[in-house]
């Protein structure tokens, strides 16, 4: 029979479609998008077609020239700008104000057909690294409130080049998806005085059914409530809300932990489409005792219809606990 699950966070509910059950090699697979190397804005030789870089991991080479490991430059078709003032003013009920943000890509290799799973793990901690002194950098600007740092791997998951890049977008105002988050969390430790992720994690490495990999660092699992079949969360042990203020041992631990999982994903679902987005807490609100940082993976396997939109609840039709033994039988260090 069917279960309705209940998130602990966001209190948000799922069905978990366990009479229709879904097993990996169920799933349809989308082709990546391609385009020639040639024509690629990403690939060495053609740093001249991206905007110049904002950072960049050289071998003593000179900006937006070869030589590079790793650039993160303006996205050439920005969502948002750095330049102007907010200028806030309301239309009647209405509010708006001025485009202001900053929409940046991290081309993260110079190998036009390799994957994060497929990267070194040092090539894979260059990106994390990126990621965080970018945010680091976005923080001093007192306009931008939060940074989205996501991936769009295959064009099922919305990547129209299929050079390794992941993007950042950073926004003047929090996001609803993250203020409700956040308050679910804030409001689950006003209630028991301690941190629902913190407890999610004590639970299920306990538990250990949904737990696909353990390190000392990071724990790896698939949601209870998981909205999508082999959702995969990735959440660090110590308590921190603001992933930028994660530390280099973290960071060389969770290069291996992510690729890791990633390479888990492509064996049991054969190279899936999927997002992943890093989940922190606001830029320029302190630390918070309620709130902790994690990555949430989300292969593209199924599609949002009708029901979902209509109602906010997702169907799921693989189990958590199945997609976690399918992950953790697939070895993979």
């Amino acid at each position: 029979m069917p279960e309705l699950r209940k998130d602990p966070v966001t209190e948000r509910w799922v069905i978990i479609a366990t009479d229709r059950a879904r097993r990996p090699s169920d799933f349809v697979r989308h082709k990546a998008a391609t385009i020639n190397r040639q024509f690629c804005p990403f690939c060495p030789g053609n740093e001249g077609k991206t905007p110049s870089e904002v950072l960049a991991h050289r071998d003593g080479t000179g900006a937006n020239q070869t030589g590079w490991s790793l650039r993160v430059v303006p996205n050439k078709f920005p969502v948002l700008e750095i330049h102007g003032d907010l200028n806030r003013e309301g239309e009647g009920l209405f509010d708006k104000m001025e485009g202001i943000g900053a929409h940046e890509v991290v081309i993260e290799s110079t190998d036009h057909d390799t994957t994060l799973a497929d990267m070194p793990e040092r090539q894979v901690e260059k990106v994390l690294w990126a990621f965080r002194e970018r945010m680091l950098d976005l923080k001093r600007d007192k306009r931008l409130q939060y940074v989205l740092l996501f991936k769009n791997q295959g064009a099922a998951a919305g990547a129209s080049l299929s050079h390794p890049h992941s993007q950042l977008i950073a926004l003047p105002v929090v996001p609803k998806r993250v203020i409700e988050e956040v308050d679910g969390a804030k409001n689950y430790f006003d209630y028991k005085e301690r941190c629902v992720f913190c407890d999610i994690m004590r639970q299920e490495s306990k538990a250990a059914v949904r737990v696909v990999t353990e390190t000392d660092r990071y724990l790896v699992i698939e949601p209870y409530a998981a909205r999508f079949p082999f959702e995969t969360w990735i959440l660090p042990r110590v308590h921190q809300s603001h992933f930028e203020d994660i530390d280099a041992a973290q960071l060389e631990n969770l290069a291996w932990v992510l690729r890791s999982t990633l390479r888990k994903l492509d064996k049991v679902l054969e190279r899936p489409a999927y997002n992943f987005v890093v989940h922190t807490a606001p830029l320029q609100e302190p630390h918070m005792q309620h709130f902790h940082w994690h990555m949430e993976i989300m292969p593209k396997l199924t599609n949002v219809a009708g029901f979902e939109w209509g109602t906010g609840f997702y169907i799921n039709p693989t189990p958590p606990e199945e997609s976690a033994q399918f992950l953790r039988e697939a070895g993979l260090g």
